[in-house]
C-alpha cells in the first residue's frame, strides 16, 4: 500500500509516519509538508534513509502540485496538514481558512480525480465547541466551532462529507482530543510548560487555568487512525479520545511536579478570546467498531513525555532558536526552495 501523509513534518504527522513504517514493513509512505513553523524534518530523522519513506516540500494549496504527487498510485490519503494554533487563529484567520478549507478541497480534488482507495481527515473535538460541566462529545454532536482555527477545520470537515455525498469519493473524518507526546511544537501547553518549568521562567496561564482537556497520548492516536484506514466504515465519523480529563492547571503542576519545580511558578495571565471551558470525547464508537484501546492513561504518558523532553532538550531548543531550520538546508540543500529559510 502506498500512501500520501500531508503534514508528515509536523508533531502527530511525524508520528504517524514512524508508527506505520514501524507496523506495516510493506507499506510506503510518501511525506508532503509545507515546512511552515512547526513542520520539522529531524522528527524524522530516524527514517531519512528509509526507502519507504520519501519526503516532498509542498504545500496542499498547490494544486497541480498535489495532483501530480496523488497521481503516482496513491492508495490513501491520510490529511494532517493544517494550521493548528487557537492563538495564531485570533491573529490571521485567512491564514486558517485558506490551509485548512481551500486546501482540503484542493486534496480532495485530487484524491477522487486520480481513484483513491480511501481519504482520511484528521480532524479535532473543537469543531464541536464547548461542553458543560456534564456529557461527552459523540459523532452526533452538532458542530459548533468558537474560534476561527476550529471553524475552519469544521469547514475542511463539511467539504470531506460533501465530496463523499456528491461524487461517492471514500472518506472517513477522525476527530481527536488534545494530543501530546514526543515531538510536539514547544509553543502548546505540555511543551512548552516543560521547557520554562526546567528554565525556572514564569509558566502563563489563561484565567482561572481550569479550562479542561480529555489528554491522549500522539501513539494512542496513531494506533486508531491506523484501524479507521483499514476498518473504517466508508464515510464513517469516528472519535478518538484518551478517557483523561484534566485541568490546564493540573496539567502544569503535575509537570512542576515531576520536575521538582516550585508552583509559585505559575502566573494567571488574561484569558484568551473564544476559550472553551471543556472538551470531552466519548471514543466508545471507535473502540466497538475498530477494536481500538488507548495504551496509556495520562499518569503513564505524561511520564513518558516528560522523560522524552528531557533526554532530547537538544531538540526542543534548536527549535526554539530556529537553528533546526539550519537542519533542512543542511540535509536537503535547494531541493527546499526558498520556505524553509
Amino acid at each position: 500500500m502506498k500512501l500520501l501523509v500531508t503534514g508528515g513534518a509536523g508533531f502527530i504527522g511525524s508520528n504517524f509516519i514512524l508508527y506505520m513504517l514501524h507496523q506495516h514493513p510493506d507499506y510506503e509512505v510518501i511525506n508532503v509538508d509545507a515546512l511552515t513553523y512547526a513542520g520539522n524534518l529531524e522528527n524524522l530523522k530516524s527514517v531519512e534513509d528509509n526507502r519507504r519513506h520519501s519526503f516532498v516540500q509542498a504545500d496542499i494549496r498547490d494544486a497541480r502540485a498535489m495532483d501530480e504527487l496523488i497521481s503516482h498510485g496513491i492508495n490513501v490519503v491520510v490529511n494532517f496538514a493544517a494550521e493548528s494554533h487557537v492563538d495564531r487563529s485570533i491573529l490571521e484567520p485567512d491564514v486558517f481558512v485558506k490551509t485548512n478549507v481551500l486546501g482540503t478541497q484542493i486534496l480532495l480534488d485530487a484524491a477522487r480525480r486520480h481513484g483513491v482507495e480511501k481519504f482520511v481527515q484528521v480532524s479535532t473535538d473543537e469543531v464541536y465547541g464547548s461542553l458543560g460541566e456534564t456529557g461527552l462529545f459523540t459523532e452526533e454532536t452538532p458542530l459548533a466551532p468558537n474560534s476561527p482555527y476550529s471553524a475552519s477545520k469544521a469547514g475542511g470537515d463539511m467539504l470531506v462529507r460533501a465530496y463523499h455525498e456528491t461524487f461517492g469519493l471514500p472518506v472517513n473524518i477522525t476527530r481527536c482530543s488534545n494530543n501530546y507526546g514526543p515531538y510536539q511544537f514547544p509553543e502548546k501547553l505540555i511543551p512548552l510548560m516543560i521547557s520554562k518549568a526546567l528554565a525556572e521562567e514564569p509558566l502563563p496561564i489563561y484565567g482561572d487555568g481550569l479550562n479542561i482537556r480529555d489528554w491522549l497520548f500522539v501513539e494512542d492516536h496513531c494506533s486508531a487512525i491506523d484501524l479507521v484506514i483499514h476498518q473504517g466504515r466508508d464515510g464513517e465519523i469516528y472519535n478518538i479520545g484518551g478517557n483523561n480529563e484534566r485541568t490546564n492547571l493540573h496539567i502544569v503542576k503535575t509537570i512542576l511536579e515531576q520536575l521538582g519545580k516550585p508552583e509559585s511558578l505559575i502566573t494567571h495571565v488574561k484569558d484568551r478570546p473564544g476559550h472553551d471551558r471543556r472538551y470531552g470525547i466519548d471514543p466508545s464508537k471507535t473502540m466497538g467498531e475498530l477494536g481500538w484501546q488507548p495504551k496509556h492513561n495520562f499518569e503513564s504518558g505524561i511520564r513518558e513525555t516528560i522523560v522524552w523532553y528531557l533526554d532530547h532538550q537538544d531538540w526542543w531548543t534548536r527549535i526554539q532558536s530556529g537553528a533546526y531550520r539550519e537542519y533542512y538546508a543542511k540535509q536537503y540543500g535547494d531541493s527546499l526552495g526558498g520556505e524553509h529559510k
